[in-house]
């Protein structure tokens, strides 16, 4: 038996590529953090521009928070063991009726890690539902490895680059993993997924943490960096980073910058044009 997960789930996870719904907090709890967000949000005329690259767990306190949260960690734990790496926290916000979505995708195409061994716990603080566009996954796609992608830099693709696989998926065997407030999915970084648009009234708010062990490495370049949240770090490959003692404090701003402008030459490194979104 795992922390959280029980052998069937886990045997689950490593066969299918993916576990969901995994309750980590109640509703109210998700509910605050999403007041938070959306605080956030409104006092800086938006979340898109300072959650590029992946990064904002080092620049408000309510995003580190989620990244060291107890019931998510001991979730993650249980697949890949006891020392943990934050290597990055997404957001995929889909406002009501917005034609947003993320087309089928391998998150690992272009994160320049040398092991496939990432989990994504993508948490829900709003309701994900299939009308609001939750995730959808093809079961055992983990199995397929790398597959070539094809960049899009499509307008409503809520992806990096627009990235699609360059293969034909079978909707017929996606698995949707609609999800409550304050529940999280877990995906293994080859696991095919996606999403639709949200058809539904209310805002669909996602928030994607990424974890690794720390013998994983950043092989597209030096210095890459991550926040140790559990455990102990026997490896040295990454920086370590720090949480913000306070929201935007100026201490995070600079190092959120350093940080970018490294991450920022992985992620579109071999891209023509601009990218259309930030968020990986």
């Amino acid at each position: 038996m795992g922390k959280v997960l029980s052998d069937e789930r886990i045997a689950a996870y490593h066969r299918d590529g993916y576990a969901s719904p995994v309750r980590v907090m109640d509703a109210a709890t998700a509910a605050a953090y999403r007041r938070r967000f959306e605080a956030y949000e409104a006092a800086q005329g938006g979340w898109y521009e300072l959650s590029k690259g992946a990064k904002l767990y080092l620049l408000q306190t309510w995003a580190a928070e989620l990244a060291m949260h107890p019931g998510i960690l001991d979730a993650v734990e249980d697949l890949l063991g006891p020392d943990l790496f934050c290597w990055g926290v997404s957001l995929f916000v889909k406002d009501a009726h917005n034609p947003g979505f993320v087309s089928w995708h391998q998150d690992a195409t272009y994160w320049g890690l040398d092991k496939p061994d990432v989990v994504t716990a993508w948490l829900a603080l709003s309701p994900a539902t299939e009308v609001s566009g939750c995730m959808k996954v093809i079961p055992g796609s983990q199995t397929w490895n790398q597959i070539e992608h094809r960049d899009t830099l499509a307008k409503e693709n809520l992806l990096t680059r627009g990235q699609e696989i360059a293969v034909d998926v079978n909707e017929d065997e996606a698995v949707a993993m609609p999800l409550q407030p304050g529940e999280i999915s877990l995906h293994h970084v080859l696991a095919a997924h996606a999403s639709e648009p949200n058809r539904s009234d209310d805002r669909r708010i996602g928030v994607a943490i990424r974890y690794i062990p720390p013998y994983v490495r950043q092989i597209n370049g030096d210095q890459d960096s991550a926040l140790l949240v559990r455990g102990q770090d026997r490896h040295g490959n990454f920086i370590h980073e720090k949480p913000p003692v306070a929201d935007m404090d100026a201490a995070a701003l600079a190092e959120h910058k350093r940080i970018m402008e490294f991450r920022q030459a992985v992620l579109y490194k071999g891209v023509a044009g601009a990218p259309a979104h930030t968020a990986v």
